[in-house]
């Protein structure tokens, strides 16, 4: 018998791919951190002897859920600035605050809030997006999590860089000190066509070429963002991006609501990806993103929560769920965005548009043991016929049960192993005193 670290045994194992495959009484087996293999439960135990065996008789596992795009400090401010329009929530509350607030603690504080949340529902990887972030990999790797984090450019000073070449600097700084940790990987991010020069995307362009990042960005999430760019440019922003060469495999357009149908067209021909925020574009007002159409093209598309200030929930079950039942109703078709093919937007889709399927977001042997025990057990839960519709239409974060990245558990029997919930309460309270003074001024 072969030693290893660790045998998982589950009731149900999805391992996303091939698609709609659910294999009963198998268990995954897992040494220094990756599978090794994926069989049923007496092959395991005949080939091998594991260190620590985990039984889940009623769970389904799944791969770790991966979050494709947030703004994880920004969980300090959940419920800061509710039931606003986006133009009006960014510039008379959001950005005031973060101009007083914002600073390296801010950031490590929220993010390790953001991330607490995240692992509790299952999340093992997130596409972050916000100043500071060497602040939020030290919360990331603090807890143990895989992040991708966005290197944040924008033409105006913050807190965290005084202009555009400053931002640069401070990222590729961060990269270079941070590239070898297996955890992390890195995106170039710019804000939004709004916020950012075409003299800045170009040098966003080379860089992310030079090094072959991945183009993080919000991207038509708004009515008034495509005004504004006629306005001032005389086209559209993904116009604008596309004659910037900004259009290539290396995008993720976030939230990616008002495409026409030659948008569309110019997303599937360039191989961008979009990062689909549901619930964050429902609570704006925003409108309903072409998801069935988008699919149906060819155009890859992971899910996001956005951040905790505008979605209140860093929920890739409630996204899961809230997609798939968007892309019907929009669409017309009850068979739009199938349970099997949102659990994939959850997980090796949102890996793909990171460029990190070859290592995430599927259990196949070779991957990194990122994975996610879902219970089965609840009243809510039963009878179940099809545990992946299950997943999708009834299961909720609290199901979670166990989480794993890269092998170590992080989660187990729905508590954290490497925070104590006092401390993070301890941490939030302070900073929510700070805050209140903004919502009574």
């Amino acid at each position: 018998m072969e030693s290893i670290d660790l045998v998982i045994d589950a009731r149900w194992v999805v391992p996303v791919t091939p698609s709609g495959v659910v294999l009963e009484h198998h268990s995954v087996a897992v040494h220094e951190g990756r599978i090794v293999a994926v069989l049923p439960a007496a092959e395991v135990h005949a080939a091998y002897l594991a260190a620590e065996r985990v039984t889940l008789p009623r769970h389904a596992l799944i791969p770790g859920l991966v979050n494709l795009h947030t703004h994880a400090a920004m969980a300090l401010m959940r419920g800061f600035a509710d039931d606003l329009p986006l133009t009006n929530w960014l510039q008379d509350r959001i950005w005031p605050a973060e101009k007083k607030h914002v600073s390296a603690q801010f950031v490590y504080d929220g993010t390790l809030l953001a991330c607490a949340e995240m692992l509790r529902g299952g999340v093992t990887c997130f596409n972050d997006m916000y100043l500071f972030p060497a602040d939020a990999a030290r919360a990331a790797l603090a807890l143990g999590m895989r992040a991708a984090l966005g290197l944040p450019v924008i033409d105006a000073p913050t807190a965290y860089a005084a202009d555009a070449e400053d931002y640069i600097a401070k990222g590729l700084a961060l990269r270079d000190a941070l590239r070898e940790q297996p955890l992390l990987s890195f995106c170039m991010a710019p804000h939004a066509p709004y916020t950012v020069s075409d003299k800045t995307f170009l040098r966003v362009l080379t860089l992310a070429e030079e090094l072959d990042l991945s183009v993080h960005m919000h991207v038509h999430e708004s009515g008034d963002e495509i005004e504004q760019s006629i306005a001032q440019y005389g086209m559209r922003p993904l116009e604008r991006l596309h004659r910037l060469g900004l259009v290539g495999p290396n995008l993720i357009a976030v939230h990616a609501i008002h495409l026409t149908q030659e948008e569309i067209a110019l997303l599937v021909q360039n191989g961008s990806s979009v990062a689909h925020c549901p619930s964050s574009n429902l609570k704006f007002a925003n409108g309903f993103a072409p998801v069935a159409r988008l699919l149906a093209e060819g155009v890859s598309v992971g899910l996001g929560t956005d951040g905790s200030a505008s979605n209140n929930r860093l929920d890739l079950f409630q996204e899961m769920r809230q997609a798939a039942l968007l892309a019907k109703a929009v669409s017309g078709d009850a068979q739009a965005l199938p349970a099997h093919r949102a659990l994939a937007l959850a997980t090796l889709d949102g890996a793909r548009a990171l460029r990190l399927d070859q290592a995430i977001g599927s259990i196949e042997r070779g991957k990194f043991a990122d994975l996610t025990a879902v219970e089965f057990t609840a009243p809510e839960m039963l009878p179940c016929y099809d545990p992946i519709s299950h997943l999708v239409y009834t299961a909720g974060r609290d199901h979670v049960t166990h989480v794993w990245v890269a092998g170590r558990m992080l989660v187990e029997n729905r508590a954290l192993k490497y925070l104590q919930k006092n401390d993070l309460e301890n941490l939030v309270v302070l900073w929510q005193n700070r805050l209140s003074m903004e919502t009574r001024a």
